[in-house]
């Protein structure tokens, strides 16, 4: 369920390297998530998404970070960790890294990408546990598009964008790498709206996802997400409808901002 919360904040990307404006190190964002649960929205899981510098012997890279932990109350009904991490350069979020680890239910699974942008591939690692706790790896490479870019750098990549120069009815596909396999996701933009929120009322863009060739999100206009319409574009809002209910994602503190 959380990676389709992760999902949710994935949306306008472009072909072209666009210059790092808006992301600063340094930068956390945190949310409640909620789902339905017998006809009531309940709170049920933190998300945060936080960034930080990583010095390597080669390079400065930015780190990308996002978490989903269930509250402790839900972890006996169903315990999520998950962690998603893109390492990036930080003057053009390309990503070099990424990495996956989700621990939901009793349910494991790592993965992790090393990006070779020259020859347009993706040396990919899955790991998953067998019944009796053992582990087995998968191996892969992957041709990937130009393009092509992993959830979590997608992710931060669109608040560079300039959104505030689409027209509502615009829509957009592009492509993100997901479990080994290229997902080509359709954006839409709706318009401005002004909403409340836990960091005060904001003006923000409204835009709505889908996913080509996949019941992964249901309706047209159910899966909804809001960034402000300010030099940052923080995601503040979302909505979103899977085929076992429905549920949204707000947000509740924000620091360490760029502007």
């Amino acid at each position: 369920m959380k990676q389709n919360i992760l999902l949710l904040l994935v949306f306008f990307t472009a072909v072209s390297t666009a210059q790092n404006k808006t992301i600063a190190v340094g930068e956390k964002l945190v949310y409640s998530a909620s789902y339905n649960m017998s006809g009531l929205m309940t709170n049920i899981a933190q998300v945060k998404m936080e960034t930080s510098e990583v010095k390597t012997s080669k390079s400065t890279l930015m780190r990308l970070k996002c978490t989903a932990t269930t509250y402790k109350k839900w972890d006996g009904f169903f315990k999520i960790r998950d962690l998603y991490e893109s390492y990036v350069n930080p003057k053009t979020l390309t990503p070099y890294l990424y990495k996956r680890d989700i621990s939901e239910g009793g349910y494991y699974k790592f993965m992790q990408y090393k990006y070779n942008h020259k020859a347009k591939l993706v040396t990919s690692l899955k790991r998953k546990k067998r019944k009796d706790g053992t582990t087995w790896d998968e191996n892969k490479s992957v041709k990937i598009n130009p393009s092509t870019k992993d959830i979590v750098s997608t992710l931060y990549y669109i608040r560079n964008l300039d959104i505030h120069k689409a027209n509502p009815g615009d829509q957009q596909n592009f492509t993100i790498l997901f479990d080994n396999q290229e997902n080509t996701i359709t954006l839409r933009y709706i318009g401005k709206e002004t909403i409340a929120t836990k960091i005060g009322k904001k003006e923000c863009y409204k835009l709505a996802l889908s996913i080509k060739g996949s019941d992964a999100l249901k309706g047209n206009n159910n899966n909804l997400l809001w960034l402000t319409a300010d030099a940052n574009k923080i995601p503040v809002y979302a909505t979103f409808k899977i085929a076992v209910g429905n549920g949204e994602l707000k947000i509740e503190s924000a620091t360490g901002l760029k502007h």
